[in-house]
């Protein structure tokens, strides 16, 4: 059985969400599924990074909301970022995440920092959107420094 797409499911929820009555999170979903429809269009095709960005939107929006006295639309963002969440893959433990960069530090066979890119190009596919690049970044540099 192939896998679905994170569209799919979100595609799955969103009739769900209709058929229950739930006008909000309809209205997310929706949401969801246009930006991930958007970078299929555009051929890009990585729903992780979409939904990370698309969280990353709604988390800045309810600070922003929050700020200025929004503290009910604030809430609203950040239901929809957790909403997300659902969607996206578990995050690595730092544990795990400093078992991958040894592996992708081993088989570079390097030990230098200014070798960063070539571990990087290693580790990241083997992260597989389960870290942020800035986490990875920072794990592979702490193991080269």
């Amino acid at each position: 059985m192939p896998q679905s797409t994170i569209l799919e499911r979100v595609q799955g929820d969103t009739r769900d969400a209709m058929k229950a009555g739930d006008r909000d999170r309809v209205g997310a979903l929706r949401m969801i599924a246009s930006a991930l429809q958007q970078e299929a269009k555009e051929g890009k095709g990585d729903e992780v990074a979409v939904l990370r960005r698309e969280r990353k939107r709604r988390l800045e929006a309810a600070s922003a909301f929050r700020e200025g006295g929004g503290d009910e639309r604030a809430a609203a963002e950040e239901a929809e970022a957790e909403l997300i969440d659902g969607y996206l893959p578990a995050e690595l433990s730092d544990e795990e995440l400093a078992a991958l960069v040894d592996a992708a530090v081993s088989e570079a066979g390097t030990s230098d920092p200014s070798d960063m890119g070539k571990v990087m190009g290693i580790a990241m596919p083997k992260v597989d959107g389960r870290a942020d690049g800035k986490r990875v970044s920072a794990a592979v540099r702490e193991r080269l420094g």
